[in-house]
């Protein structure tokens, strides 16, 4: 019940900080010292911004920029949170960059711009080469599941590597962290976001595997509520080729092999392929599933009647991408009846960002908002 008491905790600092004004000013060379909820990697501090902005509970965050001297933290991007919604203390320092949570305004974004000598290091899915970081940019614009890449120019050693272009995903799609089996829970996602892209006319035929395991392969391991979530998953990864998943544990093991796929008969595991051009059933998306929790990632908690309330309040706040409703035989009276309206990033985040002579690194033209 801990993890429960620090999330209202954590809410009631929130719901107070968030009504501080609109600040989109960075502060320069200014540090917001601890009070640390998550750390990321950004590859400058309007990334940073915008990344505090999606988070569920950053109020504000300091940035360490490539030109940090002081360790190797550069890129570091911290969010923060305290119950004034006010940094406690302010520590002029050269090479870190310091700003709030865009949340309380409604500000025109602008593309990111390309960055010299800075790797996003890892997510590849696909790899060619070009004649310059404009055209690595335009394939990567083009092609709809690339978020970002990074490009090693002409001066580059090895030079077996000069003029690749690396095109790269993170995840677009609302994911819980955490799934586990909780009784006397309802959880379920917000019949408004899109969970299935593109829409087709064609349903899918038969694409599921009940009781097959597909052993080996595994590039990627995320939490999903069914088999028809990890299928959607899997379907949204560009590198995905089919999956497993296993009902127990709610693990959706993707997988990556275009060569073979050998089935295996296995109790409590669930296989299958993504879909190529068909449309996936969605009603998985539409229906709560009771007995399970989606751990973190809480935006607010209310008290309401039912588990219907919690999803009619998550399909009406546009920031909700998924909710838990602890019901009325929860086993601390203290949580009966308290709705958890959820959200996790979903805007281009790179996982490692590194300094590195000769590349080229930047985002698609359409993944940034």
């Amino acid at each position: 019940m801990e993890g429960f008491l620090i999330s209202v905790v954590l809410l009631s600092m929130c719901s107070f900080g968030f009504t501080q004004g609109c600040r989109m000013a960075l502060q320069n060379n200014m540090d917001f010292p601890g009070s640390d909820v998550a750390r990321v990697y950004a590859s400058d501090a309007k990334h940073c911004q915008q990344l505090c902005t999606d988070h569920p509970s950053c109020m504000f965050f300091t940035f360490v920029r490539p030109d940090w001297t002081r360790d190797n933290r550069h890129f570091y991007c911290y969010f923060k949170v305290t119950a004034s919604g006010e940094p406690k203390i302010q520590t002029p320092i050269f090479g870190a960059t310091s700003g709030y949570s865009l949340r309380s305004c409604t500000p025109k974004l602008t593309e990111f711009p390309v960055y010299q000598n800075v790797d996003f290091l890892g997510a590849d899915y696909k790899t060619l080469f070009t004649t310059n970081y404009g055209d690595c940019q335009r394939v990567c614009t083009d092609d709809p599941f690339c978020q970002f890449f990074t490009f090693v120019n002409g001066e580059f050693t090895p030079a077996s590597i000069r003029f690749k272009c690396h095109l790269k995903y993170s995840w677009t799609v609302p994911r819980p962290p955490v799934i586990a089996a909780l009784a006397n829970v309802v959880s379920g996602f917000s019949r408004s976001i899109q969970m299935l892209q593109p829409k087709f006319a064609e349903e899918c035929e038969r694409s599921l595997f009940p009781q097959v395991d597909i052993a080996g392969k595994n590039f990627e391991e995320v939490a999903a509520v069914s088999d028809k979530h990890c299928q959607v998953l899997c379907s949204a990864h560009p590198r995905c080729t089919y999956f497993s998943f296993t009902s127990e544990s709610f693990r959706c093991h993707l997988k990556e092999n275009p060569l073979e796929m050998v089935l295996k008969a296995q109790n409590g595991v669930t296989s299958g392929i993504p879909a190529r051009g068909c449309q996936l059933d969605d009603t998985w998306v539409r229906t709560p599933v009771e007995g399970v929790d989606f751990r973190g990632e809480d935006i607010q908690n209310r008290m309401v009647d039912s588990a219907e309330a919690c999803q009619k309040a998550c399909d009406e706040d546009d920031k909700c991408q998924f909710y838990t409703y602890l019901t009325e035989q929860f086993i601390n009276r203290d949580y009966r009846r308290r709705c958890f309206l959820k959200r996790t990033i979903t805007i281009p985040a790179p996982p490692k960002i590194v300094k590195l002579q000769n590349v080229v690194s930047g985002f698609s033209l359409t993944a940034v908002p």
